[in-house]
């Protein structure tokens, strides 16, 4: 399945720090300050419309990150982008490793059962507290699945754009 075009979600800008357009960041990179390498950041302006932003800096502050990002020079600026979600282009990652996947390559996948019925496409997926859970959409069901490897996902085959898994179709 390819990667061009998608994004990844990788953090959100929570807050103002300071007066000269400041903004404090929640980073889901790891290391938390890895997001600065990402770049250019990809922020919706409006439903549909994102705005393309590269040339940010940032640093640890405290217990979280502050950035600057070019052309945004003060305070009334900056709060017009509190509660903006940064993605990053997917190509812009590294390559997962062995049995490691990010979520957005799972997106739209289709997912059968190991007999071969069809359960539909890969929606999206949530973590919990024991392990992620993928939800499985065929228009008129929902199925969550444990993202458990080898117990419930037997296998996922990114190229051939499917993932087999272990799981009763009446579930």
């Amino acid at each position: 399945m390819a990667t061009a075009g998608r994004r990844v979600l990788v953090g959100r800008i929570v807050g103002l720090y300071g007066v000269q357009g400041a903004l404090k960041i929640e980073s889901w990179t790891e290391p938390r300050t890895q997001i600065f390498k990402y770049q250019p950041w990809l922020l919706e302006k409006a439903p549909g419309e994102v705005m393309e932003v590269a040339g940010i800096t940032g640093r640890p502050q405290g217990k979280g990150l502050i950035c600057q990002l070019p052309g945004v020079d003060d305070r009334d600026a900056a709060a017009a982008l509190v509660g903006k979600d940064i993605h990053v282009a997917r190509e812009l990652l590294p390559s997962p490793g062995k049995d490691e996947y990010y979520w957005v390559d799972l997106e739209g996948l289709e997912v059968v059962t190991t007999e071969g019925v069809p359960l539909g496409r890969v929606s999206h997926l949530f973590a919990t507290g024991a392990n992620d859970v993928v939800v499985v959409r065929d228009g008129t069901r929902e199925r969550l699945v444990p993202f458990v490897q080898g117990t419930y996902v037997r296998s996922v085959d990114l190229s051939g754009g499917r993932m087999v898994v272990d799981w009763d179709p009446e579930f």
